[in-house]
């Protein structure tokens, strides 16, 4: 069983640990972008937890990342221009290579030039912009090779993007405990979650769930995502055949529902989600969602295209609602000034530990 460690101290509480002073750990891969909104030969910028980075994408169609500020006037390096693999300050011209280094400086030549500028490596995966904050010597071994089932021709997929005001160990959570369904009752009707396993090791944890519907009707796009990828004789049942396995691979996450009495671990799931936050402020109490959320088209073909603002409908009701609360409970931490948490379930009870074992503390 891995401790919670680091183990921050507040000053309420001097004995307490308070995860939501654990920050993510730069040394992985960080979502920024999608690849659509950088054009050649433009800029974005953006942040990972207060650092400011900017985004261009060269003349030839590579992604590059700086540190978002110029070396001379410490202007945004966003306002600038591209010219071919370089970017030029708007302020004064100076030039950076893709690596960060200071090539030019018009009024002074090449004879005189200062330092330059903090680059990331940067690489796109699956229509996503992501950045390594960290050390650069792990960046290529941790590069994800896939996100989710975007890839996949046989799943229709959607963009989740959420800007969320909590920390991010708070989505971690929530995406974890499904316990928190009464939330959804609206859109969902009353279900029951039962925890049928739990797992986890230095860097990963996972927790496994059957449902059971103790009141009310699925909502159409419950039905769309569910049901039209369940056996005929499945659907007379009154209980559910679904399992849904929950993942956080350190730093992202991942959820997939199985439909069917004989599910097979090898089987593809009828919903994969992918998630991955990037925090935005130094103390890390705003972060960017980004995710994918891809459903298995059913044997009809065109049918998956029709149902489609029914997933959209339902699953934009649902997110809204998880992020009401989760902005609810870091308007709770920040009102008391530590985690008072009473935190009894067993798999969250591990998620938390391997998310203080992979995280640092924030300042």
């Amino acid at each position: 069983m891995l401790e919670e460690t680091p183990r921050p101290l507040v000053a309420n509480s001097p004995k307490s640990f308070d995860l939501r002073r654990v920050g993510t750990h730069p040394d992985y891969w960080y979502p920024l972008a999608w690849s659509t909104e950088l054009a050649s030969g433009k800029t974005l910028g953006r942040r990972f937890a207060g650092d400011p980075i900017v985004l261009y994408r060269g003349t030839q169609g590579r992604v590059f990342a700086l540190e978002d500020r110029c070396a001379h006037r410490q202007v945004p390096l966003h306002l600038g221009v591209v010219s071919g693999d370089e970017l030029r300050c708007h302020y004064h011209g100076w030039a950076y290579d893709c690596t960060g280094k200071c090539v030019s400086i018009p009024y002074l030549g090449k004879e005189r030039l200062p330092n330059g500028v903090r680059s990331y490596p940067a690489c796109e995966v699956d229509g996503m912009i992501l950045v390594f904050p960290g050390d650069p010597a792990l960046a290529e071994s941790r590069r994800p090779q896939s996100l989710g089932s975007f890839a996949r021709r046989d799943y229709k997929t959607r963009r989740l993007y959420r800007e969320v005001a909590c920390h991010y160990t708070f989505m971690h959570e929530n995406l974890f405990d499904m316990n928190h369904q009464f939330m959804h009752r609206r859109y969902m009707g009353s279900i029951r979650a039962h925890c049928i396993g739990r797992e986890h090791g230095e860097r990963w944890a996972q927790v496994e769930y059957s449902f059971s519907r103790t009141a009310g009707k699925p909502s159409m796009g419950e039905q769309v995502i569910v049901d039209l990828m369940r056996h005929r004789g499945d659907k007379q049942k009154k209980d559910f055949s679904d399992h849904m396995r929950i993942r956080t691979d350190y730093p992202s996450q991942s959820l997939k529902v199985w439909v069917g009495r004989d599910i097979q671990p090898t089987q593809d799931p009828v919903l994969d989600v992918w998630l991955g936050y990037t925090p935005q402020d130094p103390e890390q109490r705003t972060n960017h969602t980004y995710g994918y959320l891809s459903v298995k088209k059913p044997p009809v073909p065109g049918l998956i295209h029709a149902v489609w603002p029914f997933v959209t409908w339902f699953t934009e009701n649902i997110f809204r609602e998880d992020k009401e609360i989760v902005e609810y409970e870091q308007r709770a931490h920040d009102a008391q000034g530590t985690d008072w948490n009473n935190e009894v379930f067993p798999a969250i009870r591990d998620l938390r530990a391997v998310l203080a074992h992979c995280g640092q503390p924030t300042p």
